[in-house]
This record gives C-alpha cells, sequence and structure tokens, in this order.
C-alpha cells in the first residue's frame, strides 16, 4: 500500500491509548497491535478524514525527520496494517 492511497479502519477495529502507545483490536481475528507515538498520530489524522499524504505533511510539522524516511516508514505501516486487514483501500 502506497502513501498515496485512500484508506480507512476497518469498521471490525477499535482504537484505545494506553500510555504513549495506541493499540488496535480487530474484534474479526482477536489480533491486537501497538502502534508508537508517530504512527498512532498517522493513524488518528486519518481517522479524522485526511488523507494517507495530508496525515504525512501534519506530521512533518510535528517532527524533525527526513521526509524520504517518513514515506518509507509510513508505507511499511501501511501495508502492515492493510495485510492484517486494520485498515483498507477506500472505494
Amino acid at each position: 500500500m502506497k502513501i498515496s492511497d485512500e484508506v480507512r479502519l476497518s469498521p471490525d477495529v477499535i482504537t484505545r491509548e494506553m500510555g504513549d502507545e495506541t493499540i488496535l483490536l480487530d474484534l474479526a481475528s482477536g489480533m491486537y497491535f501497538g502502534l508508537d507515538p508517530v504512527g498512532a498520530r498517522f493513524l488518528a489524522l486519518v481517522e479524522q478524514g485526511k488523507s494517507p499524504l495530508q496525515a504525512r505533511d501534519s506530521l512533518l510539522e510535528l517532527y524533525k525527520i527526513d521526509p524520504a524516511v517518513l514515506d518509507q516508514d509510513l508505507e511499511a505501516l501501511l501495508e502492515n496494517l492493510s495485510l492484517n486487514g486494520i485498515v483498507k483501500a477506500k472505494l
């Protein structure tokens, strides 16, 4: 999955903040995942209706990070979440 893809959180997933980590629980499979603060902020922005590219731009304003590194990390995160049914492509 690419950063330019439009995505949405699966309706079977609930999120909870626990300290500085966000936990994602897929009610359909029973699997859960933990996100660090950057990944959690990215997903929260997507949940609020921002596209992954808009969320990425917001993260670049918040954190001092190389844009190419952030793009790679976010694409890897999206791919992992997609493979595990946490996010789905918007149709």
